[in-house]
């Protein structure tokens, strides 16, 4: 008998979707990776995944993927539980890395704004802020963006799988503006742009339409943002109003942004 077919297979190593508080946006940008993701399929074994299928196997699993950020205390006790089935942990999206768009919680009143909503806030229990999943547990790799980039999804996927570290671009939305000839909103138009401090990674989408980018994908390394807003107030007049709000959109609680956010609040 061939030896060879005596041989244990070796398991197939056990992928997992999370969702916490999020649109299921990223999920969903797993899905449209469609033939790629065939491929992938026939790499792991998927364990969890809520927007493709009610199947849960068991842990431990060797990759999860945490769409979402936390907002009740149900969250913080369920991403534990998580962490501690999970040999990598991977956060996808502005509401894993940086509490995402219900962010903008933590800088009003949540009760104020409960009595104004429902018919009986009673019933509501939520926490006062939004928090990303670093906050509460260690994460292995951060992938950012609202939605992520499905290609860069893939490459973190496929990089984990085989051992090496994910080629994921750092550099700013103006190079990809430059890669695709755009001219440069600021200069030909005078709209305030956040491409020069945002992360590069949704091919400069917004820009592409002759409009300036909204930080999607979180401030890049070293971003200095007040740098860039003051020199908006110089040079168009923009308002402290303006800025605030462009600061404060999908990845508002990340350092960069919510400090200089902060001097626009004064």
């Amino acid at each position: 008998m061939n030896k060879l077919a005596l041989l244990k297979k070796e398991p197939l190593p056990k992928l997992a979707v999370w969702k916490f508080a999020s649109c299921d946006g990223c999920q969903l940008s797993l899905l449209d990776c469609e033939d790629e993701l065939l491929a992938v399929t026939e790499l792991v074994q998927i364990a969890n995944f809520p927007e493709a299928s009610k199947a849960l196997l068991p842990g431990p699993y060797d990759i999860s993927l945490v769409e979402g950020s936390i907002t009740t205390e149900h969250d913080k006790e369920r991403i534990q539980e998580v962490r501690s089935q999970s040999k990598l942990l991977i956060t996808i999206g502005a509401c894993a890395t940086a509490g995402g768009i219900q962010a903008l919680r933590n800088f009003a009143n949540v009760e104020e704004y409960k009595k104004i909503v429902y018919a009986h806030p009673e019933y509501i229990r939520t926490l006062t802020s939004s928090t990303p999943i670093s906050q509460h547990v260690k994460v292995d790799y951060e992938l950012r963006g609202c939605p992520i980039n499905k290609y860069q999804l893939l490459e973190v996927l496929n990089s984990f799988l085989i051992g090496k570290k994910p080629a994921v671009s750092s550099c700013s939305v103006c190079t990809e503006c430059k890669k695709k000839g755009n001219i440069c909103v600021t200069v030909a138009y005078g709209s305030p742009c956040l491409g020069p401090i945002t992360h590069a990674g949704c091919e400069a989408l917004c820009p592409s339409y002759q409009r300036g980018c909204y930080g999607c994908f979180g401030p890049k390394e070293t971003a200095n943002p007040l740098a860039l807003t003051r020199w908006w107030e110089t040079e168009f007049g923009t308002s402290a109003g303006s800025i605030r709000g462009l600061l404060r959109s999908y990845n508002c609680t990340t350092e960069a942004f919510q400090k200089a956010s902060e001097q626009y609040d004064r």
